[in-house]
């Protein structure tokens, strides 16, 4: 037996990933995390996570992924750093993992847990604010905003449909679309229309987001700047809150050759009845906000089962002969 194979070389580490290597070291697997460049994934952007089974109190996002990594170490599990180049199948039950360095490692199977990031619009000061009044998840954040005003950028199903759920806390939202129509479901689009809480800013695009600085030097969101494509006038809107909707980018190109995708990136699971996470190509399994059977949830706990159900279905398929 060759002891530098791993059983299985599971990359990404957020919630899905870390949570499938847990299951994978608890069954006398050997077995490896990539975390990539960012390890713990979009949770270390959150300031707090109060929907995580356990914690009566919440707990922090950054606390949450380092306890989660703490305990993949103190089973017996290893964790790199850096991203994956590709993936190649060598023979049944063997693939090749060649890293961005040129480090290639050598598996009986993989799994796929690299996430999806939100979009983001890519101006000043939008990166330094999220957890701080900006945000890629309504659902994660929406609760923070209560009694606040705020705005969410998109103008497809997810923007409407973060926009509806923000007005159970929100007393305004802003919903801010660079066309003059929504691209969202009919279903979708009659309820924010029809919501008062919420009020459309047609043809209109973030152009500037600006901050206050607080006590401590501590800043947080103060207004954006949105400018009218049609007739280029600007304005200033003052919300306490601003949300991305504008879509994911699932973080597949590695595997694009070697698994089947949707067309936004995702990897296709769930078409085996035996093994629930194999994609397309038997020996790779796939978990979490990359996959098709989770896109429309984007939840640290779902990515989390999604981790287990990955981490079992890799264990039973390394067991069967073949």
């Amino acid at each position: 037996m060759n002891n530098n194979i791993y059983d299985t070389v599971i990359i990404g580490s957020g919630p899905a990933g870390l949570t499938a290597a847990i299951y994978n070291i608890r069954a006398d697997m050997k077995t490896i995390v990539l975390a990539g460049n960012q390890p713990g994934g979009q949770l270390m952007m959150t300031t707090t996570v109060d929907n995580w089974p356990g914690y009566a109190n919440g707990t922090g996002g950054v606390k949450l992924m380092m306890e989660m990594q703490a305990q993949v170490t103190n089973l017996g599990g290893e964790i790199r750093q850096g991203n994956v180049k590709s993936v190649r199948a060598l023979e049944p039950k063997s693939f090749s993992v060649t890293l961005e360095d040129g480090t290639e490692l050598q598996t009986k199977a993989v799994i796929v847990a690299t996430g999806a990031k939100a979009k983001w619009l890519g101006i000043e000061k939008e990166n330094e604010l999220i957890g701080k009044g900006v945000s890629g998840c309504a659902t994660c954040d929406g609760m923070f905003f209560r009694d606040k005003v705020v705005a969410v950028v998109g103008g497809g199903d997810t923007a409407c449909e973060d926009a509806d759920f923000l007005t159970k806390f929100a007393t305004k939202v802003y919903l801010i679309h660079r066309r003059d129509s929504l691209r969202a479901s009919v279903v979708e689009q009659k309820r924010v229309l029809n919501n008062p809480k919420i009020e459309m800013v047609w043809n209109s695009e973030v152009v500037e987001i600006n901050s206050t600085v607080e006590s401590q030097k501590s800043e947080s969101l103060k207004d954006i700047k949105i400018k009218n494509n049609k007739t280029n006038e600007e304005s200033i809107l003052t919300v306490d809150g601003l949300f991305m909707a504008i879509g994911h980018n699932p973080a597949t190109e590695f595997v694009a050759e070697m698994v089947e995708r949707d067309e936004e990136g995702h990897v296709v699971t769930g078409k085996n009845q035996e093994y629930g996470t194999m994609t397309s190509y038997e020996g790779i399994f796939a978990a979490g906000d990359c996959t098709t059977m989770n896109k429309n949830y984007k939840q640290a706990i779902a990515a989390a089962g999604d981790g287990c159900k990955a981490a079992l279905d890799a264990e039973k398929w390394i067991k069967i002969e073949r």
